[in-house]
């Protein structure tokens, strides 16, 4: 009798949602695409039984565990689950012993499958090197750190790092129904329907985590049991999950009014309405990688050279969350979100690439002014490239009268910076290099994209 026949087997007592769906196959596995579809490098390696020691690195609930079993099923190696946070090195030692053992005598290989690989420390992580070197034991290590930070260099270079995308809303609702009309490992024997606002709720609940949703949707399963209730309904879902759902569709109207309300809070300057809005998409189960994509664009289309640190805080921000993850990552969001509402705006930069893209639509290629041409052949010499260019160094840091636009552009002006924060430098500089006085007024260049 295998677990999901346990399941059904013993009423009241069944096991974990989770694990009972958890697919054996890859055909079964929902998401992770990007990996496991026919010609990729990790479906190649395991149809071919040429899997290395690998780092599966990706947000809880995204696959890691399950693959991991895949695999080991598909190459019929032997698979030994272990913990970095309930383990110790002398487990590891004495796995490692039996899998030399098990080589030696020829029989099959051994997958030692480290869960949280990076609560090792680095002596710890030392100590799978060895064996990952002399091939007794496969190394599957899985992190939702960034392995750059998380795993020692050694260790990394002896594997090779995957990485898991967060579930979608697609795949998580494929999970949801599957499990619910699946009578042997699932929940169809219950007989239980799910309304459509309900199957959404549970979705924004999972935020991405397919054991988050699996957990609510048995909870839920087993509260409709208990009341004789046959459909799912939004309010069971509450009742299950212990949560207050918040209205909030990823794919629909309020996705795109909040992350809206939010970046006019920033660019408004409000810190307090731009921190609520991002925890309102928080709470609602928005990635949090968009709303630092966001928050990156935000830096420099509204802040710009007005305060060129905001890119730099924005990226911070990014290159920290992906390394520390939920839940502490908010904090490191809401700083930046602080920093982004409070700095000084422009759109200079912006719209000086709106102007610029406006006359190459209109003009198309203009030729490049022979001066400014290089010339690396004494044929391209002879025809007159670069003849006559300045070279800026020469004459002070800066060739005063110079122009580098094409002849028909000559004059044109794309970028006028406003007199806000550093931005203000920048004008007093620009001004101060352009003495010819040949420049378009910046009313007249927005005028024209305008009209576009």
């Amino acid at each position: 009798m295998d677990l999901c026949d346990k399941r059904v087997a013993c009423e009241g007592s069944r096991a974990p949602l989770a694990e009972t769906m958890r697919p054996r196959t890859l055909a079964d596995v929902v998401g992770q695409r990007h990996l496991l579809d026919p010609g990729k490098v990790l479906c190649t390696a395991i149809e071919q039984d040429r899997v290395p020691s690998i780092i599966l690195w990706g947000p809880p609930g995204s696959g890691k565990t399950t693959i991991a079993m895949v695999i080991a099923e598909m190459t019929r190696a032997r698979f030994v689950p272990y913990s970095a946070v309930l383990g110790s090195v002398k487990d590891v030692r004495r796995i490692v012993s039996q899998a030399k053992d098990l080589k030696a005598a020829g029989k099959e290989r051994t997958i030692l499958f480290v869960d949280e690989i990076h609560r090792f420390n680095k002596a710890q992580q030392d100590a799978f090197l060895p064996s990952v070197e002399a091939g007794d034991i496969t190394l599957f290590g899985a992190t939702t750190e960034n392995p750059s930070f998380a795993v020692i260099s050694p260790l990394l270079s002896r594997s090779r790092v995957f990485s898991l995308d967060p579930l979608g809303e697609e795949d998580l609702l494929q999970l949801l129904y599957s499990a619910l009309d699946d009578e042997k490992k699932g929940l169809g024997s219950l007989g239980l329907a799910i309304d459509d606002e309900a199957a959404k709720s549970v979705v924004s609940a999972a935020r991405g985590d397919a054991r988050q949703l699996y957990n609510i949707l048995d909870l839920a399963a087993r509260h409709a049991e208990e009341t004789g209730a046959s459909v799912i309904t939004p309010d069971i879902i509450e009742e299950a999950s212990q949560t207050r759902t918040i209205l909030y569709d990823k794919a629909g109207e309020e996705h795109y009014n909040v992350i809206s309300a939010f970046i006019k809070s920033m660019r408004g300057s409000d810190p307090d309405a731009a921190v609520y809005w991002m925890v309102r998409m928080m709470e609602a189960g928005e990635d949090p990688l968009f709303i630092l994509r966001r928050m990156l664009i935000f830096a420099s289309e509204d802040i710009g050279n007005a305060d060129p640190h905001a890119l730099m805080v924005a990226n911070a921000a990014d290159e920290a969350f992906r390394r520390v993850g939920l839940p502490e990552g908010r904090i490191i969001m809401s700083q930046a979100v602080v920093y982004l509402a409070c700095a000084p705006k422009s759109n200079a930069s912006y719209m000086a690439l709106m102007n610029a893209q406006k006359d190459v639509n209109e003009k198309g290629a203009l030729g490049v002014p022979l001066k400014l041409r290089n010339a690396p052949t004494k044929h391209m010499k002879k025809w007159g490239y670069g003849d006559g260019y300045r070279y800026p160094h020469s004459e002070g840091g800066h060739a005063a009268g110079e122009t580098y636009l094409p002849d028909e552009l000559e004059g044109r002006r794309y970028y006028f910076p406003t007199r806000r924060g550093i931005e203000a430098r920048i004008d007093d500089r620009l001004k101060a290099l352009r003495k010819d006085g040949s420049r378009e007024d910046s009313a007249e260049v927005t005028d024209r994209v305008k009209k576009k």
